[in-house]
């Protein structure tokens, strides 16, 4: 059986370059016949042109058939979903059989037919006679239709089964997602060149035909000789493209040449010569109703959305990705590292057992893959990097591919993170290595190999980061602290952020789904759910902090002046604004030098009456229009306090007999029942939060849960009053320990409204830290808006929240929730010093804080949000909940990766805090 056995495919032509010709083509995309088997073992009677279709169903080609009512998705992060038994694969094998008629153009012979993709395997035939079949889901196979075309109709017949023995190279962390998901066309084109093309000029080829770029003066050059011309390199920041021809006896092709240079010296990865940091992300091919059958619409917004915030690379995570999305990186400038389609990581639960990367039955089937990854897209100067692949473990097939790869391409460093060897690559590279790891790596002071000879080979290597930042849920955490890193050793090359998209598939019910919400026996959840934008590609705040740490504008103020450095050649503009409080007050443009640094000096700013708070915010914005960007896009920006503090202070004792206006309290408990004329409840301590994905997958949850903080009970120790201060002593803790918090709640007037000190003091040994510290209370259910003053306008936690600047800002209390596809903390605005809460008939509210405080409000509680699989089980309730927060802990990137740093982790101590409520 073909789809269980070693072999990579048959019948299959030669691989070539992806190229643009003007040889006749037929799109063969579009609404094919489909018929879905429950098993594999069937006969081919359906390949026979006279075969009845009529009763089959219509299934549109590209696409993936369970998101077209055939059978459902399936999603596995490492294991396989069928036993371990290479080659062979289940009877229960969905089998897609597909049918299109076809016509010829009059005066039509030869031709190729070229699949760009179809998982997993598949058998062709045309007017009944057997092509051949292939492996490889993610990469082109073609076969020669030539002598079996006809006038007239023609038949063409495909069988894909879901299993096959390739599956055991595709398990790749993604939606086991079966069918013809990229193009089919039959083409009589059959060219195939490589283009070397270098930094200084340098330019050959090798092909049977004539190359031209007319604007460098090159005609009709040979193969396989040399010239040097007059070029501009390209670079992620500066992608020039040079539109070249090369003509062959059959046909004209066209094709973008870029000029650059990829070295590694003295263990430094340069491009053009100069040090290259990659800011990258992963990219799966993902769209939440297509699946991989991504639209040509979506490659382009990916790659705007990359550019506009500050993405120069690209890991095709985990398979060379469609060759429209290289056009991109070529046309719009991307770093790209190449990945070949293949990860057996499922078979490190067995111990790496059997795995085919050590297997020599598998050699060719692996190398078939890395050849016609390479031969497809050799000619990309966005492709800088080749990858032998993902998690596939160690074995001597890495070497035959490796090998092969550079014979064939020696321009190109190799990549592959499994083997911490390196023997067979040229770029070390690493998943999830802590900041202490990395810089450890940077300094060259990592752990040795116990070979001397590999581990000088390794240590002589640029350091890659392939995958860092787990960008799951809530975070992720420490990005800053990764690229202080990045910037500061010149081995340390950069890395990719893992990953670019959240996969969550359409749902009628759900809104979005993941992992065992198709009812798959076997899945892993939400853990498809971690990228940087969500699945309708809205940016998450996590990509908005990646846009800050990877600014490409720095800016550093002085004492009246700004040092400004750039690292991009495109003309800026300089904004500035002088706020008070929140409010712009003065406005201008900096005059900043074309160089890549200049110190220049601050503009005078105008007297402000009743100042407040006084924030300079300058600004990097596109001078004109680019590719990506309109003019006035803004690409960095800085801010620096220059004056000013608060009008008044927030709390006021009162004077001895006064009344607490406004207030009305539980004579028994002290609790707070009334302000200004609101039903209230609380605020009392909370500890508690709805644990984020970092904190579930990485264990801190169930310790916080067996400690018990998400149960705490509040204890009324003592109610007082005294000079006109209302004293509530409380004891809060967890049942079932001798762990707690002893709080003092002190209120008081302070004239045209009601003060709260708080004072926490911890009771016992506490090891872990706590999620959060600070007070919780609701309103009713008619306040519908929120202005503050403090950092924004999206959320921020203690290692999280660097696009979020000092400024007034506003918004609904809808617009303040993320919408994280699977339900926790989110929406926390930092570094408030007053907000105003406002909406329906009755009184707003203001809360002021000493020191600052994080806010959060909700139509639901933090029990609600925590018990939530997915954003559809929210429900507006009767109240609003509001937290007013001293401090939480860090978010981190423990889903996958290191924890919170401990910087950012929030430990039990000794706090006071205080607020003032006044009606507005």
């Amino acid at each position: 059986m073909y789809f269980a056995d070693f072999a990579p495919g048959a019948g299959r032509l030669e691989p070539r370059a992806a190229l643009r010709s003007d040889a006749p083509s037929l799109d063969l995309t579009g609404d094919w016949r489909f018929r879905l088997s429950p098993v594999a073992d069937l006969p081919d009677d359906f390949a026979a042109p006279s075969f009845d279709d009529s009763a089959w169903d219509v299934l549109a080609v590209p696409s993936h058939w369970p998101l077209h009512g055939h059978g459902a998705p399936a999603y596995t992060n490492v294991v396989y979903p069928f036993p371990l038994d290479p080659p062979r694969v289940p009877d229960e094998n969905p089998t897609g059989d597909y049918r299109r008629v076809f016509d010829l153009p009059e005066g039509w012979s030869g031709g190729r037919l070229r699949f760009e993709g179809v998982d997993s395997t598949f058998k062709v035939w045309l007017n009944g006679h057997e092509l051949g079949f292939s492996t490889g889901s993610r990469l082109p196979a073609e076969f020669d239709a030539g002598p079996y075309l006809v006038e007239g109709a023609n038949v063409l017949a495909v069988r894909v089964h879901q299993w096959s023995a390739a599956s055991y190279l595709e398990d790749q962390d993604m939606w086991w997602l079966p069918g013809i998901f990229r193009e089919v066309e039959l083409t009589r084109s059959s060219a195939d060149l490589f283009v070397r093309a270098a930094a200084d000029g340098t330019l050959s080829f090798e092909g049977d035909g004539l190359l031209s770029i007319p604007e460098l003066g090159v005609a009709d050059l040979a193969p396989g000789t040399e010239v040097r011309v007059a070029a501009e390199p390209w670079s992620a920041e500066h992608p020039r493209l040079y539109e070249a021809s090369f003509v062959t006896a059959e046909e004209t092709v066209r094709l973008r040449v870029g000029f650059r240079t990829i070295t590694v010296e003295d263990g430094v990865l340069k491009a053009n010569g100069v040090p290259l940091v990659f800011k990258g992300v992963n990219r799966h091919e993902f769209h939440p109703d297509h699946g991989r059958a991504v639209p040509y619409e979506t490659m382009v917004e990916d790659v705007l959305l990359m550019k506009r915030h500050n993405v120069n690379a690209v890991r095709t995570s985990h398979y060379p990705p469609h060759p429209a999305f290289l056009d991109l990186c070529d046309e719009y400038g991307l770093w790209v590292v190449d990945e070949c389609d293949l990860e057996t990581h499922g078979f490190g639960q067995t111990a790496w057992r059997g795995n085919p990367t050590d297997d020599l039955r598998w050699t060719q089937a692996l190398l078939d893959r890395m050849r016609r990854m390479v031969e497809r897209d050799k000619n990309h100067p966005s492709v800088v990097m080749w990858s032998l692949g993902n998690e596939a473990g160690v074995g001597s097939n890495l070497k035959v591919m490796a090998d092969w790869t550079r014979e064939r391409d020696p321009s190109r460093p190799i990549h592959y993170e499994g083997d911490l060897s390196c023997a067979n690559v040229d770029v070390y590279s690493r998943m999830y290595a802590s900041h202490a790891e990395v810089e450890a790596i940077g300094r060259g002071e990592e752990d040795p190999l116990d070979d001397p000879e590999l581990d000088a080979r390794r240590r002589a290597m640029p350091f890659v980061q392939c995958e860092y930042a787990h960008a799951m849920g809530n975070g992720p955490g420490g990005l800053a602290e990764y690229q202080e890193l990045f910037e500061t050793y010149p081995r340390l090359a950069g890395g990719f952020i893992w990953e670019w998209i959240d996969h969550g598939l359409t749902h009628q019910e759900y809104g979005y789904a993941y992992g065992g919400d198709f009812g798959e026996p076997l899945h892993d959840a939400n853990f498809v759910v971690d990228g940087l934008v969500f699945p309708d590609r809205t940016p998450s705040p996590g990509l908005l902090d990646l846009k800050k740490v990877f600014e490409p504008v720095r800016f550093a103020f002085d004492e009246g002046t700004v040092t400004v450095t750039r690292a991009v050649p495109y003309p800026l503009s300089f904004p500035w604004a002088l706020t008070a409080d929140g409010t712009v007050v003065a406005e201008g443009v900096l005059e900043v030098p074309e160089s890549p640094g200049a110190e220049v000096k601050l503009p005078a700013l105008p007297e402000v009456a009743e100042p407040g708070e006084l924030w300079l915010t300058v600004r990097a914005v596109l001078a004109a229009d680019l590719p990506w960007a309109e003019a006035g896009h803004e690409v960095a920006w800085g801010q620096t306090k220059v004056g000013g503090g608060r009008r008044e202070p927030v709390v006021t004792r009162g004077r001895a007999g006064t009344e607490l206006a406004g207030a009305t309290f539980d004579s028994r408990t002290g609790r707070l029942t009334g302000l200004f004329g609101l039903d209230v409840e609380g605020p009392r301590l909370e500890l508690w939060r709805a644990p984020v994905d970092n904190e579930r997958f990485g264990g801190l949850e169930w310790n916080w849960r067996t400690l018990g903080l998400h149960r705490l009970t509040h204890r009324i120790d003592s109610v007082s009053r005294e000079d006109g201060v209302l004293t509530v002593r409380s004891r809060v803790a967890p049942a079932a320990t001798d762990l707690g918090m002893s709080v003092t709640y002190r209120w008081s007037d302070v004239g045209e409204g009601i003060g709260l000190d708080v004072h926490v003091v911890p009771e016992g040994e506490w090891t872990l830290p706590l999620p959060r510290l600070g007070l919780s209370m609701t309103l009713p259910a008619s306040f519908e808006e929120v202005v503050w003053f403090g950092r924004g306008p999206g959320e921020a936690y203690p290692d999280t929240g660097m696009a979020a600047a000092v400024g007034g800002w506003g918004a609904s209390i809808e617009e303040l929730q993320t919408p994280y596809v699977y339900p926790q903390e989110n929406g926390q605005r930092a570094d408030v010093r007053w907000a105003r809460l406002t909406g329906g008939e009755g009184p707003g509210l203001r809360i002021e804080g000493e020191p600052v405080f994080g806010l959060t409000v909700r139509r639901w509680s933090t029990e609600e949000l925590a018990a939530a699989g997915h954003l559809t089980d929210l429900r507006k309730g009767e109240r609003v909940h509001v937290h007013l927060d001293h401090a939480q802990h860090g978010v981190g990137t423990a889903a996958c990766g290191p924890g919170v740093l401990p910087r950012y982790e929030l430990r039990a101590g000794e706090a006071r805090f205080a607020f003032r409520f006044t009606a507005v």
